[in-house]
């Protein structure tokens, strides 16, 4: 248990900084499902239009830290791939 004031008040900002961070990646999840029922729906326009919205969420989780850039990067890079597929098929 933290015994000095400056260990209390690092224990009140993790908890804080810990919710934001729960709050940003679960948005940032719920993004990538609406792309990703989207693309299964096979309608092209609305998978694009749920990757545009998403992207800047991805980016901004990035930025926050919460997850890497590289990951950004990846899912972003998948799911257009996915999209770009759907005209194909």
């Amino acid at each position: 248990m933290a015994n000095t004031a400056s260990a209390r008040k690092r224990i009140r900002q993790i908890e804080r900084r810990t919710a934001r961070n729960q709050a940003r990646r679960s948005r940032m999840r719920t993004f990538i499902k609406k792309v990703e029922a989207a693309i299964a729906s096979g309608d092209k326009v609305s998978a694009v239009d749920a990757l545009r919205v998403a992207q800047p969420e991805l980016q901004r989780a990035a930025t926050k830290g919460v997850v890497h850039q590289n990951l950004v990067a990846r899912k972003i890079s998948r799911l257009s791939a996915r999209i770009k597929a759907l005209a194909k098929g």
